[in-house]
């Protein structure tokens, strides 16, 4: 099948201006971009044309740090910071079955696809329950679920046609060091048994901030290194017990970790050494202004990250941390937050953060051979963006109207593979409207399940 889409004001997001060709048109071939160029596009006998009327032709939005399973969680802990906000989502969710997980999963990936997100990197609830964290570590008192519990929320992304790089915990409470690396294998099959165009790969959820165990950080190397994956840390991220979390940082450096496979998740309560090291062990960072902002977290020192030469994705981060899986409102929080930490408007420019959400984060994740931008023999995954719909008025310098002016209001219609998934802010899938109504029997029979009080 061939789509000949006419009458776009690109952004590509390969070379100077994010790419931005004001009049152009793109040819998409069995899923994949073959095509594109400026003016009048090329005559192409049977081709389907997509005129969009001089609307933004963008790709989809990389989320480099996510977690779907939190759909049917929205608005709990608004009055926690990262724990105790964990306690209160996590807690709730602890008393689910794969059953509920798959369809709030689902119910997750659908929201992403409808707000723009073609691509995520997903992290699976940990098989082990969330347990309160004592002098900054769990306590590992809990026990294994079944693989099952995993597995349904790989298989609901892959229903929902979310591309997605799909990142699991060790447990590494549980187990011996053979089993617990052996047992990261099962994540690895299971990945792999999806279409390679859809699942992008698995990764390792790193956990050395809160593992009770002390060769956390070996354990994950070893997996890194048996399976050829890569791992995403949540690390540095809260303003609690900030020295003992900085002191961990050793293990990761200790344990040969820092390189490009190696991405720190928030990495807010850095230090200049810190950041130092990291950046020249070639290690990167996925940066989540909404969810740091949402639990009172701290700005992260993005001038001087950059500036050491760490590679930035940009992530949304969970459905119950920013609870409106709005890029656009990302992207905003995370040029608003920089500059008024800074005082400096150069500090963080539009197209700085664009990048970051879409070619970024697929380069922070290792598949940017595939998504993030607009570029010939690359999945089509792109978004139609109408600027006059509501209007914004005369495009000064388009490139930053689309970042700072349009919102998903101006969201028209998502693409994946040159596949219309959502228009207008509804699915196409028809799994969505199940869903919806899933997530809304399903979740209050959890709390009740577990005397949550919600």
């Amino acid at each position: 099948m061939t789509l000949l889409v006419v009458h776009a004001r690109l952004i590509t997001m390969a070379g100077d201006d994010c790419g931005h060709v004001p009049d152009g048109w793109m040819r998409v071939d069995d899923g994949r971009i073959t095509a594109l160029g400026a003016g009048e596009a090329p005559r192409i006998d049977g081709a389907e044309v997509l005129d969009v009327g001089g609307a933004f032709v963008a790709p989809g939005f990389v989320s480099s740090h996510s977690h779907l399973f939190t759909s049917g969680a929205r608005g709990l802990g608004v009055a926690e910071t990262l724990y105790g906000w964990c306690d209160s989502m996590l807690g709730l969710m602890a008393h689910a079955t794969p059953e509920d997980y798959y369809w709030a999963t689902l119910h997750g990936s659908l929201d992403f696809l409808a707000n723009g997100t073609t691509t995520a990197f997903d992290f699976t609830d940990p098989r082990i329950p969330w347990e309160r964290m004592v002098d900054g570590a769990k306590t590992g008192a809990g026990e294994l679920r079944p693989f099952a519990h995993q597995a349904a929320q790989i298989d609901a992304k892959r229903d929902a046609g979310l591309r997605f790089v799909n990142a699991a915990s060790l447990d590494d409470a549980i187990g011996t060091d053979e089993e617990v690396v052996d047992r990261f294998g099962l994540v690895v099959d299971h990945c792999a048994a999806i279409d390679p165009d859809l699942c992008l790969g698995a990764a390792i959820m790193g956990a050395v901030q809160w593992s009770p165990r002390a060769n956390a950080a070996e354990l994950e190397v070893a997996a890194m290194r048996r399976y050829g994956v890569i791992n995403e840390a949540h690390f540095l991220e809260t303003r609690e017990e900030v020295e003992l979390q900085r002191s961990k940082f050793a293990r990761y450096r200790d344990a040969g970790a820092l390189g490009p496979d190696m991405v720190f998740g928030h990495f807010i309560q850095t230090t200049p050494e810190i950041i130092a090291e990291a950046a020249a062990g070639g290690a990167s960072m996925s940066w989540q202004p909404a969810s740091n902002g949402r639990l009172a977290s701290g700005t992260a020192d993005l001038p001087a990250i950059r500036a050491a030469g760490m590679k930035v994705g940009l992530g949304l981060d969970d459905q119950a941390c920013t609870d409106v899986s709005d890029p656009w409102q990302n992207m905003r929080m995370g040029v608003y937050s920089v500059r008024a930490a800074t005082g400096d408007p150069l500090s963080m420019l539009p197209e700085d953060v664009l990048r970051m959400a879409t070619l970024g984060s697929a380069e922070v994740l290792g598949v940017d051979s595939r998504v993030g931008s607009l570029e010939p023999g690359k999945l089509a995954d792109f978004l139609v963006v109408d600027p006059r719909s509501p209007d914004l008025g005369p495009l000064w310098h388009p490139v930053r109207s689309y970042v700072l002016a349009c919102s998903l209001r101006n969201l028209k219609a998502v693409y994946v593979g040159g596949v219309l998934a959502a228009a207008d802010g509804v699915s196409t899938n028809p799994l969505a409207p199940r869903a919806v109504e899933e997530v809304h029997r399903r979740m209050p029979q959890v709390a009740e399940r577990g005397g949550y009080p919600v």
